[in-house]
């Protein structure tokens, strides 16, 4: 069984929503005897912490030869550091004899465990390095955001799987004014764009027309498009801008804030929106999209720090 088996052994039946972003005591409590029990090789200690509905779709046979692949092959825990909460489960970066992996555990109101995934530490496409302020002042609603494809269709696609498209509707929840029959009907469209960081413009392409609203351009999916890159080696894409209306070139250095451009509807787009993801290396056929974590901001009217966005959340940055 190679790794990429083995670790995609995941189970989560049920489980309890976690919100807070501090570890809880179940969690707390779930990881540390885990680690006891996996590093004694007392798989069977382990199962017993499960729920009944995950006993019955993890046997005790699977869950260990799961257990014991992972021990072959990365080693005995040496220590875990609580992460963040993900989908209900705790995130723990655990660092083992043989390497570092992510240990995820999801647990019920009764503290047994009802969920398990592993899988390697991949720090380079985690998450940003570079501290990273929203592209835009006032507030905007994100469309598609987050982990899994019902918030955020882009995660089927590597390079783009932490993508966000952002929007910017009224009270009503609507993004444009009357019929939204044109361009200029969408709150969006004409709204400046903002460097995010300091960095380079290593792509920058401009006068590509706007689509009418609804009919897309998929000979050339970003439409005028901007690729910045920082000093920590990160590739920020903006895409969509409105036509002739890019005010950076490919070698200009820019400074976090610095009027990029202004939101269009070109390339791949149904509306006017600006797609926004991070990527490791600036070829896009190689690249894994970056996790993107916003440095200050206001979501849904309350005031984060350290925050990842997700569909359905409205946000402004700390103007």
């Amino acid at each position: 069984m190679n790794l990429r088996v083995a670790l995609i052994i995941v189970w989560s039946l049920s489980f309890r929503i976690a919100v807070a972003q501090t570890e809880t005591p179940a969690s707390k409590s779930a990881i540390a005897s885990f680690q006891q029990y996996y590093n004694a090789g007392a798989y069977d200690s382990i199962f017993a912490r499960f729920s009944e509905a995950t006993k019955t779709a993890l046997p005790l046979d699977k869950t260990t030869a799961f257990l014991s692949h992972l021990n072959k092959q990365f080693g005995t825990i040496r220590n875990t550091a609580f992460m963040s909460y993900k989908n209900g489960f705790a995130v723990y970066k655990a660092a083992l004899e043989k390497g570092t992996i992510l240990l995820q555990l999801a647990t019920d109101q009764n503290d047994a465990i009802t969920g398990l995934f592993a899988q390697p530490y991949a720090p380079d496409t985690l998450r940003n390095k570079t501290p990273m302020h929203l592209p835009f002042k006032g507030e905007w609603t994100v469309f598609w955001g987050g982990d899994t494809q019902e918030q955020n269709y882009h995660v089927v696609v590597p390079f783009q799987k932490n993508a966000f498209d952002i929007v910017i509707n009224n009270k009503e929840g609507r993004s444009y004014k009357t019929d939204g029959k044109t361009n200029d009907d969408y709150y969006a469209f004409g709204q400046p764009i903002l460097a995010p960081c300091d960095g380079e413009i290593v792509m920058a392409v401009d006068g590509v027309k706007d689509n009418v609203p609804g009919v897309m351009n998929a000979l050339y999916i970003p439409g005028n498009a901007i690729l910045l890159k920082t000093k920590d080696e990160e590739y920020i894409l903006l895409a969509h801008f409105k036509r002739n209306s890019v005010k950076v070139k490919q070698g200009d250095v820019v400074k976090q804030g610095q009027l990029l451009g202004l939101c269009g509807n070109s390339g791949n787009s149904s509306e006017p929106h600006l797609h926004f993801h991070i990527q490791h290396v600036e070829d896009f056929s190689h690249a894994t999209g970056i996790k993107c974590y916003f440095e200050k901001l206001t979501v849904n009217g309350v005031l984060k720090n350290d925050y990842s966005p997700v569909k359905g959340d409205r946000i402004m940055g700390d103007e």
